[in-house]
């Protein structure tokens, strides 16, 4: 399993976000008390091997950073299901992940190098979509009370990714997996990446209001084992 994404930046700069733990904590995850300066030490610099601009964790998933046209590309390869049987039964959830903060990678290295972003995350079962039932993809949308102007940063199978102008270009991320054998009540997430001077504790309120009324269970989401990717 590949995901491959380009960046309009040098190898170097990649490199540098792969590898500098302040900068890690502005593209990867998002913040949970306590606990995401050590799930970026445990991923990234734990039982890691470096090789040029290749990074293979422990788990055996491997980063391969190259030039691509006046860019870069970063190539993650997934390690085979059953390198870690603890976990396999994460390694979609895991994958998605991957998907998500790969993009997120993208967007702090061309959209916000430096600035400080702070993040809402919102998780839950249920056969709602919360990307229709806002009403996205959409130019302009009534974002929960708060009329916005979106683009769309990138789309994959389950996620939408899209950029809000009005949390100092913002990254709204949207995960839905449809109820099925593997998630039998579905699963759906959010993570909200805010600049500047937004109001993170209104925001938040809202936001919570909105999801509690649509997906009152919070999905189990895997730990934090000694490999885990997210």
């Amino acid at each position: 399993m590949k995901i491959v994404v380009t960046v309009a930046a040098p190898v170097e700069a990649v490199w540098d976000a792969l590898r500098d733990r302040e900068k890690i904590r502005h593209w990867h995850g998002w913040e949970y008390e306590g606990g995401l300066e050590q799930e970026i030490d445990l991923i990234y610099f734990t039982d890691v091997t470096e090789d040029g601009t290749t990074l293979t964790l422990g788990n055996g998933d491997t980063f391969v950073v190259e030039p691509a046209g006046g860019g870069s590309k970063i190539t993650l390869t997934r390690a085979p299901i059953g390198t870690n049987p603890e976990w396999d039964a994460y390694y979609d959830d895991i994958t998605e992940g991957w998907i998500t903060f790969l993009h997120q990678l993208v967007f702090f290295i061309e959209r916000h190098p430096g600035d400080e972003r702070h993040t809402l995350f919102y998780s839950g079962t249920g056969a709602l979509n919360p990307i229709t039932e806002l009403g996205l993809p959409a130019d302009t949308v009534d974002l929960i009370g708060e009329p916005v102007k979106t683009e769309v940063w990138y789309t994959s199978e389950h996620q939408l990714g899209v950029t809000v102008d009005a949390w100092g270009n913002g990254l709204l991320v949207l995960s839905h997996l449809p109820p099925s054998d593997a998630k039998p009540e579905g699963a759906s997430m959010a993570i909200l990446s805010v600049y500047g001077s937004t109001d993170l504790d209104e925001l938040a309120a809202r936001w919570q209001t909105w999801w509690d009324e649509r997906y009152p269970k919070p999905l189990d989401l895997p730990g934090e084992p000694p490999t885990t990717t997210g």
